[in-house]
């Protein structure tokens, strides 16, 4: 990670992060970043596959393909090419927070984006304080 600046794509939050952890924390300061300047640009290269790199990092390849498909319809954008390949979805769900009080609320509330890749999270997932 590098520690004087937020990344300023997605391929920078997934080359720049060795754990779920750290893709979450380089996320958060990336969503600052698009937040302030949003442009497609941002999304369009395809960030490296993380399956392979940590564990959970299936989760969080579908979860950067989530991010860029809402991020660009949130612009007027296409989502990119990239967000839409096979290896960006999970096969089984999994869900922002466990127990099962939970789980109806996440079903109910998660953006389409992510329930299209068996994400389920709260509705302000990307949402930048």
């Amino acid at each position: 990670m590098n520690t004087n600046q937020r990344p300023h794509s997605l391929t920078e939050v997934a080359e720049w992060s060795s754990t779920c952890n750290e893709l979450s924390y380089n996320l958060a300061d990336f969503l600052h970043e698009f937040q302030a300047r949003p442009a497609a640009a941002m999304l369009e290269c395809r960030p490296r596959l993380l399956a392979q790199v940590f564990a959970g990092g299936e989760i969080c390849d579908a979860y950067l393909a989530a991010t860029a498909a809402t991020l660009a319809a949130r612009i007027g954008e296409p989502s990119p090419d990239w967000a839409v390949e096979p290896d960006r979805y999970l096969h089984s769900p999994w869900f922002a927070s466990p127990g099962a009080d939970m789980r109806a609320c996440l079903l109910l509330e998660s953006p389409a984006r992510f329930r299209e890749r068996n994400l389920f999270v709260t509705a302000n997932a990307l949402s930048v304080a």
